[in-house]
Protein backbone atom coordinates (compact mmCIF):
# COMPACT_ATOMS: atom_id res chain seq x y z
CA UNK A 1 0.00 0.00 0.00
CA UNK A 2 1.03 3.32 -0.43
CA UNK A 3 1.87 5.82 2.05
CA UNK A 4 -1.75 7.92 2.92
CA UNK A 5 -2.13 11.28 4.86
CA UNK A 6 -3.86 11.93 7.24
CA UNK A 7 -6.28 13.98 4.62
CA UNK A 8 -6.13 11.26 2.23
CA UNK A 9 -7.96 9.19 5.09
CA UNK A 10 -10.40 11.30 5.90
CA UNK A 11 -11.45 11.81 2.46
CA UNK A 12 -11.65 8.48 1.67
CA UNK A 13 -14.49 7.22 3.91
CA UNK A 14 -18.11 5.52 2.57
CA UNK A 15 -19.97 4.86 4.73
CA UNK A 16 -20.02 7.79 7.29
CA UNK A 17 -20.67 11.38 7.04
CA UNK A 18 -18.01 13.95 6.76
CA UNK A 19 -18.27 15.13 10.01
CA UNK A 20 -17.75 11.95 11.68
CA UNK A 21 -14.90 10.63 9.83
CA UNK A 22 -13.37 14.28 10.44
CA UNK A 23 -13.67 13.53 14.24
CA UNK A 24 -12.16 9.67 14.03
CA UNK A 25 -9.14 8.83 15.47
CA UNK A 26 -6.33 8.03 13.28
CA UNK A 27 -3.66 5.88 14.04
CA UNK A 28 -1.33 7.32 16.53
CA UNK A 29 1.47 5.68 14.46
CA UNK A 30 0.83 6.84 11.04
CA UNK A 31 4.11 8.21 9.88
CA UNK A 32 5.54 5.13 11.36
CA UNK A 33 3.34 2.35 9.48
CA UNK A 34 5.57 -0.56 7.24
CA UNK A 35 3.54 0.62 4.06
CA UNK A 36 5.31 -1.84 2.30
CA UNK A 37 3.94 -4.60 3.96
CA UNK A 38 0.46 -3.31 4.25
CA UNK A 39 -2.28 -4.12 1.60
CA UNK A 40 -4.64 -1.74 3.28
CA UNK A 41 -4.44 0.35 7.06
CA UNK A 42 -6.38 -1.13 9.57
CA UNK A 43 -6.52 0.19 12.57
CA UNK A 44 -8.48 0.00 16.23
CA UNK A 45 -9.96 3.42 17.68
CA UNK A 46 -8.14 4.13 20.73
CA UNK A 47 -10.65 6.57 21.87
CA UNK A 48 -13.59 3.87 21.81
CA UNK A 49 -13.45 0.32 21.67
CA UNK A 50 -15.80 -1.16 19.78
CA UNK A 51 -15.07 1.22 16.60
CA UNK A 52 -12.41 0.03 14.00
CA UNK A 53 -11.47 1.77 10.83
CA UNK A 54 -9.74 0.10 7.85
CA UNK A 55 -8.89 2.31 4.23
CA UNK A 56 -8.06 0.41 0.50
CA UNK A 57 -6.80 0.63 -2.40
CA UNK A 58 -9.61 -0.19 -4.77
CA UNK A 59 -9.13 1.12 -8.64
CA UNK A 60 -6.92 3.87 -8.32
CA UNK A 61 -8.42 5.60 -4.80
CA UNK A 62 -8.97 4.98 -1.30
CA UNK A 63 -11.90 3.68 0.18
CA UNK A 64 -12.41 4.03 3.41
CA UNK A 65 -14.72 2.20 5.95
CA UNK A 66 -16.18 2.23 9.62
CA UNK A 67 -16.67 -0.67 11.45
CA UNK A 68 -18.11 -1.72 14.74
CA UNK A 69 -17.18 -4.64 16.82
CA UNK A 70 -19.34 -5.91 19.18
CA UNK A 71 -20.11 -4.55 22.45
CA UNK A 72 -20.32 -7.94 24.44
CA UNK A 73 -17.85 -10.58 22.82
CA UNK A 74 -18.15 -14.38 23.74
CA UNK A 75 -14.38 -16.04 23.84
CA UNK A 76 -14.50 -19.09 20.61
CA UNK A 77 -11.95 -21.40 21.40
CA UNK A 78 -10.54 -20.88 17.55
CA UNK A 79 -11.80 -19.12 14.93
CA UNK A 80 -10.79 -18.52 11.23
CA UNK A 81 -10.13 -14.65 9.99
CA UNK A 82 -12.09 -14.49 6.46
CA UNK A 83 -9.44 -11.96 5.22
CA UNK A 84 -6.30 -13.56 5.57
CA UNK A 85 -7.22 -17.13 6.95
CA UNK A 86 -5.18 -16.94 9.98
CA UNK A 87 -6.79 -19.07 13.37
CA UNK A 88 -6.72 -17.10 16.29
CA UNK A 89 -7.88 -18.38 20.17
CA UNK A 90 -9.47 -16.29 22.39
CA UNK A 91 -10.67 -13.53 21.09
CA UNK A 92 -8.22 -12.87 18.03
CA UNK A 93 -10.92 -12.55 15.33
CA UNK A 94 -14.25 -10.82 15.68
CA UNK A 95 -17.00 -9.96 14.01
CA UNK A 96 -16.60 -6.49 12.24
CA UNK A 97 -19.68 -4.58 10.67
CA UNK A 98 -19.88 -1.85 8.53
CA UNK A 99 -23.07 -0.06 7.67
CA UNK A 100 -23.64 -0.23 4.10
CA UNK A 101 -22.64 2.88 1.96
CA UNK A 102 -25.28 5.63 1.13
CA UNK A 103 -29.16 5.03 1.42
CA UNK A 104 -29.40 1.65 2.76
CA UNK A 105 -26.48 2.90 5.98
CA UNK A 106 -28.40 5.74 6.66
CA UNK A 107 -31.54 3.07 7.11
CA UNK A 108 -29.66 0.30 9.30
CA UNK A 109 -28.31 -1.80 6.67
CA UNK A 110 -25.01 -3.69 7.72
CA UNK A 111 -22.57 -6.06 6.33
CA UNK A 112 -20.18 -8.65 8.76
CA UNK A 113 -17.02 -9.76 8.43
CA UNK A 114 -15.35 -12.05 10.75
CA UNK A 115 -11.69 -10.46 10.89
CA UNK A 116 -8.21 -10.69 12.78
CA UNK A 117 -9.39 -7.92 16.16
CA UNK A 118 -5.75 -6.14 15.22
CA UNK A 119 -6.54 -5.80 11.68
CA UNK A 120 -3.11 -7.12 11.09
CA UNK A 121 -4.36 -8.99 8.00
CA UNK A 122 -1.37 -8.09 5.97
CA UNK A 123 1.53 -8.76 8.67
CA UNK A 124 0.10 -12.19 9.61
CA UNK A 125 0.28 -13.32 5.74
CA UNK A 126 3.97 -12.17 5.12
CA UNK A 127 5.16 -14.14 8.49
CA UNK A 128 6.32 -10.58 10.13
CA UNK A 129 3.28 -11.13 13.33
CA UNK A 130 2.29 -14.37 14.30
CA UNK A 131 -1.19 -15.15 16.18
CA UNK A 132 0.80 -18.16 17.89
CA UNK A 133 1.11 -21.71 17.42
CA UNK A 134 -1.05 -23.44 14.26
CA UNK A 135 -2.33 -19.82 13.61
CA UNK A 136 -1.17 -20.39 10.33
CA UNK A 137 -1.07 -23.26 7.93
CA UNK A 138 1.37 -24.09 5.73
CA UNK A 139 0.19 -23.73 2.45
CA UNK A 140 1.61 -24.27 -1.81
CA UNK A 141 0.36 -20.94 -2.44
CA UNK A 142 3.34 -18.09 -2.57
CA UNK A 143 2.89 -15.43 -0.47
CA UNK A 144 2.10 -13.17 -3.22
CA UNK A 145 -0.85 -15.38 -4.04
CA UNK A 146 -2.03 -15.37 -0.41
CA UNK A 147 -2.15 -11.75 -0.58
CA UNK A 148 -4.05 -12.07 -3.57
CA UNK A 149 -6.82 -14.28 -2.14
CA UNK A 150 -6.39 -12.00 0.57
CA UNK A 151 -7.02 -9.30 -1.53
CA UNK A 152 -10.09 -10.84 -2.96
CA UNK A 153 -11.80 -11.87 0.20
CA UNK A 154 -12.10 -7.82 0.89
CA UNK A 155 -12.87 -6.78 -2.34
CA UNK A 156 -16.04 -9.22 -1.81
CA UNK A 157 -16.28 -7.20 1.51
CA UNK A 158 -15.98 -3.94 0.34
CA UNK A 159 -18.80 -5.06 -2.98
CA UNK A 160 -20.96 -6.19 -0.39
CA UNK A 161 -20.80 -2.33 1.16
CA UNK A 162 -21.87 -1.48 -2.57
CA UNK A 163 -18.66 1.01 -2.93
Amino acid sequence: MRAVTERDIRKSFVNCSQGEAKRLSLPRDLDRMPWEDLDFLGWRDHTAHERAYMVVERDDRLVGVALRLPTVRTGLRKSVCSVCLTTHRGQGVTLMAAPKAGKAGREGNTVGLLMCADLACSLYIRGKRSSGPGGRFEEDLTVEEQIERASANLAGFLDRLSV
